[in-house]
């Protein structure tokens, strides 16, 4: 097969893969992020909220459909994450507004994330691999987007559960670096 042919080929499976189904429900969510902020500024906040539950239902529902019906792809397990992380960053960044502890949380989340985008580049890199989300990765975004939808729907939440719903993310966010990082040595550690 000739370069010509194999771009040809690699043009026709990115295309293919971009109109997937679980990759169009991933655009949706993207599509989702202004609609969110929007109506948070606006003090919507149960549009908001449906808003968000719209997303992380249709985030359970990629997930579910790409596995049932094999439609898992290299693009998906690139785009499902950063549709969550930057949902997950919106989020922060709109219920900082009213809770200051927010701004740490989402400077750990920014954090952990360019750490892991290094890495999984890296690994990519190495082993021409792309990799999906694990267990305590799921867990993570369940929570946050459980703590961040609490605090939209209760605007005036008393700063003590805040704080305590602020140290679970975080001390999540950490987990999941620490769980990640060290997948991702054991991966790198059998391409030698």
């Amino acid at each position: 097969m000739s370069n010509e042919e194999k771009k040809r080929d690699i043009g026709k499976q990115i295309r293919e893969e971009a109109f997937s189904i679980p990759n169009l429900l991933s655009y949706f969510r993207l599509l989702l992020i202004p609609v969110f902020i929007v109506l948070y500024v606006h003090e919507e906040f149960t549009a908001a909220l449906i808003t968000l539950a719209v997303s992380g239902l249709s985030d359970i529902l990629d997930g579910r459909i790409a596995r049932r019906y094999n439609m898992v792809t290299d693009l998906g397990k690139v785009l499902d994450p950063v549709a969550d992380k930057l949902t997950q960053c919106a989020m922060m960044l709109c219920v900082a507004m009213r809770y200051p502890e927010m701004w740490w949380l989402l400077g750990l989340h920014v954090v952990k994330e360019i750490i892991m985008l290094v890495m999984g580049w890296y690994v990519l890199k190495k082993t021409d691999t792309v990799n999906s989300a694990i267990w305590v990765g799921k867990l993570c975004t369940g929570v946050i987007y459980a703590v961040m939808m609490l605090h939209v729907i209760m605007p005036y939440l008393p700063q003590a559960v805040s704080i305590g719903c602020t140290v679970v993310c975080a001390g999540l966010i950490v987990l999941s670096l620490i769980v990640y990082t060290a997948r991702y040595v054991k991966i790198l550690g059998g391409t030698k």
